[in-house]
């Protein structure tokens, strides 16, 4: 394989939709280090600064920036310009007092939305799988690859069963300890976005989950703030809160 054989860096033309870059500018962008977030579901940090947030005109600004230490993405400063960004992340601009989450927006893929301080302290995380690990205890495997370990006081009489945290639903994470501060579970009633798909970055209350089997996943139905009803896959369904979203949410399509 050559010296860009696809490992070391990325073409543009072929680089995730959801990176707003110039496809035919050069031949040659940054491709994001391994990390909490694939690729296909990430910006890499110079991406972010450069290209959406502008505070740096060339790729050498926008490494000055993350080498001054002024990025912390969920509390911790980052200075890698490949780092990847990805849905539910906080991200803070120390120097200027600037805070965002990385959302999906409609028609456009992942942006970081501005937030203000206060909620800046917490991030949403879905669960992904549980697993039980030695001593009887429950590990939570989130979307953004991190591990949150609950421990069962009597793992004989107290089965991981009894714990409220279900696959698909959300837990309100303190940043940068991880410690779970909210659940919101995944249900009818309760606001959700969709982060995939054709209807990636739309909101509304959960009105109904379909359970499908055979080759047809299941489906849910969401009631858009306007009171349109609209359906996606079960797996791109992200609870944000109960009566109401517990986040920043992009109430329309952001022009750039």
């Amino acid at each position: 394989m050559g010296k860009h054989g696809g490992r070391k860096q990325q073409k543009r033309i072929s680089a995730p939709k959801i990176w707003p870059i110039h496809r035919k500018e050069t031949k040659w962008t940054v491709k994001p280090r391994a990390g909490p977030h694939s690729a296909g579901e990430s910006l890499p940090l110079l991406i972010m600064i450069r290209e959406i947030l502008q505070y740096g005109n060339t790729s050498r600004e926008a490494k000055l920036v993350l080498s001054e230490g002024n990025i912390k993405v969920d509390g911790k400063v980052r200075h890698d310009h490949k780092f990847p960004v990805g849905l539910m992340d906080v991200v803070e601009i120390s120097k200027l007092g600037k805070f965002y989450r990385i959302l999906p927006v409609p028609k456009k893929g992942l942006r970081p939305i501005p937030i203000e301080s206060e909620e800046a302290s917490y991030k949403l995380c879905q669960i992904k799988n549980k697993v039980t690990v030695k001593g009887g205890h429950l590990q939570i495997n989130l979307h953004d690859g991190r591990n949150i370990l609950v421990r069962v006081e009597n793992p004989k009489t107290s089965p991981k069963d009894l714990i409220p945290y279900k696959t698909q639903d959300t837990l309100k994470l303190s940043i940068p300890d991880q410690e779970i501060i909210g659940h919101i579970p995944f249900k009818e009633k309760n606001f959700a976005i969709v982060i995939d798909g054709k209807n990636m970055g739309f909101q509304g209350k959960i009105k109904e989950i379909i359970p499908r089997f055979g080759p047809h996943a299941s489906v849910v139905s969401l009631e858009a703030p306007d009171g349109t009803i609209f359906e996606t896959a079960l797996d791109y369904v992200f609870p944000v809160g109960e009566n109401k979203p517990e986040i920043q949410l992009v109430e329309k399509v952001l022009e750039s």
